[in-house]
């Protein structure tokens, strides 16, 4: 299959879609508006988000194979709990041992995944543990007995065992290749399971500009201790002062040590729901002002989130997420990350509906 860039055919996959508009609200509301103004005179739209990027599209179902050793994306526009295990199933993989679901318990009023979608991939597992890790910044999760009244109050008890990871604080492992960490500082529970499979909610970010796989290992999987260390840059500074292509190249280093340490036993689902510019650290996020996209699935976290970013540059009601992930140069996250080997930002994209 000769690659090109397939913007057009995304446009046009995404207008069978039903677009469902809301008014934005919250604390965010006023910022982008001037992010907006900004946006609109400096850039062309949907271009920066595909610069450098090729990537190609299947119309064909779960078996089409890739073009040599470009990654497969999976994707459905069916964000039911069906939908979540059609994804998963077509990822072909089999998670054996103690099994991680790593996802964002969520600040209470964000737009954390609900236990009606989730429920029944992660009860799949025989032997599994929903993980989380402390917060650095404050806010509901930054104790764990307030972080285990969080989880209960969001349902994620009542569908697994829930383990805060640093609930004893830290373990380190290296970070090869960076430049910026030498070592990481992931929860110390990190080490008991076998295998993760990363349940990440796509949205908006206030600081990293977009959050998805990729942030869901790093700032996700670090210790409170980690999460600092990775804002500063490394430098063990105030991780309010760091330097922001510092601290992004800094997550991308991070998530690299943790797959390192998981030697491949990890994969990785993004759902695209209530697309806010903020993340569900914040319990009073911006309304969505754009339309519901699916559920997108890959092996390869670079790969699944240039794949959301590229479906997020290609829809029409999109711009003020555009506008947040330009405003932090969000986008360096992902070219860092492909320059020290933690995945491709080119791929296939397969969509399991056809």
């Amino acid at each position: 299959m000769k690659k090109k860039r397939w913007i057009a055919v995304i446009l046009t996959f995404i207008m069978t879609f039903s677009v469902v508009a809301c008014g934005q609200s919250g604390n965010s509301s006023n910022e982008d508006n001037q992010e907006t103004q900004a946006s609109q005179s400096e850039n062309t739209e949907g271009e920066s988000g595909m610069e450098g990027t090729e990537s190609t599209q299947s119309e064909g179902n779960s078996e089409s194979q890739p073009e040599g050793d470009v990654p497969v994306v999976y994707m459905t526009a069916d964000i039911s709990s069906e939908g979540l295990i059609s994804v998963y199933e077509a990822l072909g993989v089999s998670p054996t041992g103690r099994v991680a679901v790593k996802l964002s318990t969520g600040e209470p009023g964000s737009n954390y995944l609900s236990t009606d979608l989730i429920g029944d991939l992660v009860q799949s597992f025989p032997d599994v543990a929903i993980v989380e890790c402390n917060t650095a910044y404050g806010g509901s999760r930054a104790n764990t007995a307030m972080h285990y009244q969080v989880a209960e109050d969001h349902g994620y008890t009542d569908i697994a065992e829930v383990d805060i990871m640093d609930e004893n604080g830290s373990m380190t492992i290296p970070v090869v290749g960076g430049d910026n960490l030498t070592e990481n500082y992931v929860g110390e529970n990190f080490a008991n399971y076998d295998y993760f499979v990363v349940l990440s909610h796509f949205k908006g970010h206030a600081m990293a500009g977009y959050g998805g796989a990729i942030k869901n290992i790093s700032i996700g999987i670090a210790s409170s201790e980690g999460k600092a260390h990775i804002h500063s840059g490394g430098t063990g500074g105030s991780m309010w002062s760091g330097e922001q292509d510092a601290f992004l190249e800094s997550m991308a280093e991070a998530a690299k040590s943790v797959v390192d340490y998981l030697n491949g036993n990890i994969l990785y689902i993004n759902v695209m729901n209530r697309l806010s510019v903020d993340c569900d650290c914040d319990g009073s996020p911006a309304e969505p002002d754009m339309h519901d996209i699916g559920i997108l699935a890959s092996t390869d976290p670079v790969a699944l989130d240039q794949a959301c970013i590229d479906l997020v540059y290609a829809a029409e009601d999109g711009q003020s997420l555009v506008n947040r992930i330009e405003s932090r140069n969000g986008l360096h996250t992902l070219e860092h990350a492909e320059k020290i080997g933690l995945g491709s930002r080119e791929y296939e994209l397969v969509n399991i509906d056809d």
